[in-house]
């Protein structure tokens, strides 16, 4: 009997790796003496036991801890800035007053009523529990001092309504809050006392049901007593901080005190000397400093006067008699202050930051060589080569001559035979159709007949101007969405010309496009960097590495700031707050800004590309004309004709640099004066290279169809444009892809092969492409809104507010 042999088709199954557990010996003795390659890197590897890994670990945690420690322990202290907590009462029923007259009991520590600037703020040293407070408060129907009190605000304390929680305004309020960035915040509700007793359980559940919208994990604390604010106080003094990212890389003031010294030359520019605590990082004196809402300016020198508000009263002990002991008070110190200031820095001209914000650019730096002899002789050469000469009659103009054949030339097959009598009698018709619509316009009246005398009051407050723009931009939008991109070819003006600024683009996604071709004029004006994330990236490490000269975090300072106007300082006497940032290297100066930006589902009104808005970008408030483009991650971006909602867009401005990360909020400017809040995002990269690209698209319906070619009309309306975008490759909206063959007839018909035969219900579609450009209205002047009223609030808005 013959052995059974495996076929070539045996199953092979996998060996048994034994390698997997072997030890150190064995994989010596199967290496043979081999040593494996060593990997040559930067940085040595370093392999860690699970004890010197467990080790590290915690060493890590405990180094992190022990850092939010030093944080909570230095804000509030002797050697910090004082403790700022901004109150916003979000309902028109919370009372401020009743609020601050709790928190400043003098049992808890000593108060200090602020006398300047802005009402209703003041100081709380409480040197039992080793913290002061610098209580100010804000309305939310004022917006531009909630956002700006904000910036720097350390906490913020929301008063809430016991019934209601917040109304309108404060919901509003609240969206632009949440949309800036909130730092560390406190939930206080103030009335609950007043309730019936029996109604007080029940009216605290239903407004922690309704809270958790906005604060879904936050307790709600009561303030309606002495006790009840002493707890408060505990709990803003110990909660951890919060932090924005904006305001951690630079240095910032809040004014406690403004005053202004106007110069020999003009009485409307002078100095002035800003007071206040210093946050955030070290103030050097040669950066720039921007005050929020005013611009950019430079500093002469930063004085150190005495702390007006120690946490702990100085004692001095006189040597002839050690039992006499003398406290001064806060008050002496501010009286000896002007003894005591001593100058800690004077700007030096040659390391200070210049106010140099565009480039100036050279006119004669763009010029272009004159052609020479032998090019002009060559071009000329070239034009004589190209004319074809005929034999004509006498008396023939050369549009006559166009059409007289050669002898040998050939008929051109449909293109003789083809004449556009249906073009013109569907002109025709068209023009009847317009003439009968004028005649029945004339035959019948309009009246407007008003039901009441109630009805004729709301009629005259309304603009009729007004709103037929607005129903204009409703209208444009809706085609926008119905048809994107579609434009109808002019008939006045030849498409070659309307369109001669346009491209061609055989894919939008992969054809190259040049960034520096066809730049504006503006572009001269800007600053650009080689690579902008390598800039940010060595500027950010170091401020984090290397130590700033200058006035530390918790100094009180005194700023000397040169060639402010007066009306600076007029702002912060009428109430204002005076805020203050230091700019980090070549923020000063122009370029290119783009912006992530979503719509607020609150405002519903369309919003088209380059109509002035107001910008709120990190410290920044201005106003410019943007443009919007999809956020995708091609070289090249389609601009977008509307500000669509439910989809991320890029907003495009010309405006000063500002390095990442930055909330950005958009508002629009109503005819009453009031701001409408319509976008919210964060700021994505400053590059003038990012091309956005706007696309039109010119449309044409089949005529007649054979298999795969039609004739096209109504894309073109004369023979010399179809010759003019012959090049351009066609599509259609069912997919098909074609080019044209040639023009029939002087009235824009034209021969296109597709790849399939054509529907009779299908659309030919032409997409030609030219990049777009922002407009240059930046400006950094933006009027006060007008406080906000429930009869404005969006309709959406009101939806949102709980009950």
């Amino acid at each position: 009997m013959a052995a059974h042999r495996s076929g070539p088709l045996k199953q092979q199954n996998k060996a048994h790796k034994g390698g997997r557990h072997r030890g150190r010996g064995s994989a010596q003795r199967d290496n043979k003496g081999r040593l494996a390659l060593k990997v040559i890197c930067k940085k040595a590897r370093k392999e860690l036991s699970r004890v010197d890994q467990r080790h590290r670990a915690s060493q890590l945690r405990k180094q992190k801890k022990e850092a939010v420690l030093a944080e909570k322990r230095h804000l509030g202290s002797k050697d910090g800035p004082p403790h700022q907590v901004l109150v916003v009462p979000l309902h028109n029923r919370v009372s401020l007053s009743e609020a601050f007259r709790l928190l400043q009991d003098t049992d808890t520590g000593t108060v200090h009523l602020n006398v300047w600037g802005s009402t209703q703020s003041f100081m709380l040293l409480c040197p039992r529990l080793k913290h002061r407070w610098f209580f100010t408060s804000a309305r939310p129907g004022d917006l531009h001092t909630v956002l700006d009190m904000a910036k720097v605000a350390d906490t913020i304390v929301f008063l809430l309504d016991p019934l209601e929680g917040w109304d309108n305004t404060g919901d509003y309020c609240l969206s632009c809050l949440f949309a800036q960035g909130l730092p560390t915040y406190t939930l206080a509700v103030q009335g609950v006392s007043g309730l019936p007793p029996k109604k007080q359980i029940d009216a605290r559940k239903k407004l922690s049901k309704a809270v958790e919208k906005r604060f879904p994990d936050d307790k709600l604390l009561l303030l309606d007593t002495q006790q009840e604010a002493g707890m408060l106080l505990r709990q803003l003094a110990n909660q951890k901080q919060r932090h924005l990212a904006f305001r951690d890389r630079r240095a910032y003031l809040f004014a406690h005190t403004a005053d202004f010294v106007a110069s020999e030359e003009n009485n409307l520019v002078g100095t002035l000397k800003l007071s206040g605590y210093v946050r955030g990082q070290a103030l050097n004196v040669n950066s720039l400093l921007h005050i929020v809402g005013h611009g950019d300016f430079q500093m002469k020198q930063i004085d150190a006067p005495t702390d007006p508000f120690p946490l702990n009263t100085r004692v001095i002990k006189p040597q002839k008699d050690p039992g006499m002991v003398m406290e001064i008070c806060a008050m002496d110190a501010v009286t000896d202050m002007e003894e005591d200031i001593k100058v800690l820095m004077k700007a030096d001209p040659e390391k200070q930051e210049s106010l140099q914000t565009e480039v100036i650019p050279d006119p004669m730096e763009g010029e272009q060589t004159w052609p020479t002899e032998e090019e002009l002789r060559e071009a000329n050469d070239f034009l004589k080569e190209s004319k074809v000469v005929k034999k004509v009659p006498k008396g023939t103009s050369s549009y006559q001559a166009e059409w007289i054949l050669d002898e040998d030339g050939d008929s051109g097959g449909e293109g003789d035979e083809y004449d556009d009598t249906e073009h013109e009698d569907f002109m025709e018709e068209e023009s009847q159709d317009e003439s009968s619509e004028v005649e029945e316009e004339e035959e019948c009246e309009t009246m407007t007949v008003g039901d009441s005398v109630r009805d004729d009051l709301y009629d005259e407050n309304v603009d009729e101007e007004a709103e037929e723009k607005m129903l204009e931009k409703y209208k444009q939008e809706r085609l926008e969405e119905m048809f994107p991109d579609e434009v109808d070819t002019p008939r006045d003006v030849a498409a070659r010309i309307r369109f001669q600024k346009y491209r061609g683009l055989k894919s939008f996604r992969t054809s190259p496009w040049d960034p520096k071709e066809n730049l504006p004029r503006d572009y001269a004006r800007i600053f650009q960097f080689q690579n902008f994330a390598n800039t940010r990236k060595s500027i950010f490490k170091e401020i984090d590495d290397k130590e700033v000269e200058g006035a530390e975090v918790g100094w009180y300072v005194t700023l000397h700031v040169s060639d402010v106007p007066v009306s600076v300082v007029e702002s912060f006497r009428r109430g204002a707050p005076m805020i203050a940032f230091s700019l980090l290297p070549h923020e000063q100066k122009m370029s290119v800004l783009n912006m992530v930006v979503r719509r607020n589902p609150g405002d519903t009104e369309p919003v088209k590309a380059k109509e002035e808005l107001i910008f709120h970008c990190g410290f920044r408030r201005f106003r410019a004309s943007p443009l919007f483009s999809q956020h995708t991650a091609a070289d090249k971006h389609k601009f977008q004709r509307f500000l669509t909602a439910d989809v991320a867009l890029v907003v495009t401005v010309y405006a000063p640099i500002t390095f990442p990360p930055a909330s950005v909020l958009l508002f629009k400017q109503k005819s009453n004066g009031m701001h409408n809040l319509i976008a919210t995002g964060h700021l994505l990269s400053v590059d003038p290279d990012r091309m956005v690209i706007k696309r039109v698209v010119l449309s044409g319906h089949p005529f007649k169809i054979f298999t795969k070619t039609a004739v096209v009309r109504y894309m073109f309306f004369n023979r010399e444009d179809v010759l003019w975008f012959k090049p351009v490759e066609l599509r259609t909206k069912w997919g098909r892809r074609g080019h044209i063959k040639e023009p029939l007839g002087t009235h824009g018909h034209m021969k296109c092969s597709f790849d399939g035969k054509l529907k009779s219900q299908d659309t030919v579609l032409m997409n030609l492409y030219k990049r777009v450009f922002p407009k240059w209205t930046y400006d950094p002047y933006v009027p006060e809104p007008v406080p906000w009223i429930k009869s404005e609030i969006p309709s959406t808005v009101l939806e949102m507010d709980p009950e």
